[in-house]
């Protein structure tokens, strides 16, 4: 943690989701963050949102993520949750729209057209995402049902601000990965720049001019001295 420094006071730092699975360690390692930075923006990714039995704060999907939302905000952080902030250094001026939004199952298996038979040909593969057995929708009856809920309310408040599944190294994977209905969001809303963790797609690419980065995991990829990531450079230059 020691290694991960602001480049200057004022830096503002994206945390991507996956940051743990315990409460606890949520919340020491976002309070040691938000120490080192002028501003946090916190976005819950699947971990966080795993119900295990070692957990000694047991909330389930959604009130789980909601104490989550409360805890970043007694740590004076944002959240998903709070207003889009906006940036006005290099790079800007930009409205940072930090996004919960889950996923539908609407990315399947090659070869596969309904969600059953997408999770028995990876099942039958080896292949199972732990978010089958610690993750939940409650209370939505379904994890379809919760994504949409999530869709409808943030392009609702993104329609009031003036996806790479392709390249994955195990295309199985992709169905665990989001949700076709935000394929044009990039364009309808005017992004500048996209960063993304938990596709674990260790590459940057760039569609229809937006730059999509992905936010590296140290523990697969190393841990360097340059942990923080520059996200807007210039105006009109590549972002990271």
């Amino acid at each position: 943690m020691a290694e991960l420094q602001p480049m200057s006071p004022n830096d503002c730092l994206f945390v991507a989701g996956d940051v743990g699975e315990l409460t606890s360690d949520i919340q020491r390692t976002l309070a040691l963050l938000r120490e080192c930075f002028a501003r946090v923006i916190w976005m819950s990714a699947n971990h966080e949102l795993w119900t295990i039995e070692q957990e000694s704060i047991s909330l389930r999907a959604v009130w789980g993520y909601e104490a989550l939302v409360e805890m970043c905000r007694r740590l004076d952080m944002l959240t998903p949750e709070d207003p889009y902030p906006g940036w006005t250094g290099a790079g800007g001026p930009v409205r940072i729209t930090q996004l919960f939004l889950l996923y539908a199952y609407t990315f399947l298996a090659p070869g596969t057209t309904t969600r059953a038979e997408s999770l028995e040909k990876v099942h039958e593969a080896g292949i199972v995402c732990m978010d089958e057995f610690f993750l939940h929708p409650d209370p939505y009856p379904t994890w379809q049902d919760w994504c949409a809920a999530r869709i409808e309310a943030t392009e609702r408040r993104l329609s009031q601000v003036t996806g790479p599944g392709e390249v994955m190294t195990h295309q199985d994977f992709v169905q665990w990965c989001g949700t076709v209905r935000t394929t044009d969001w990039h364009t309808r809303f005017d992004v500048r720049a996209s960063v993304y963790g938990h596709l674990h797609i260790p590459r940057s690419t760039v569609y229809d001019g937006v730059p999509f980065g992905y936010a590296r995991e140290w523990r697969h990829f190393g841990l360097r001295s340059n942990l923080a990531r520059q996200i807007l450079a210039r105006y009109g230059e590549r972002a990271a």
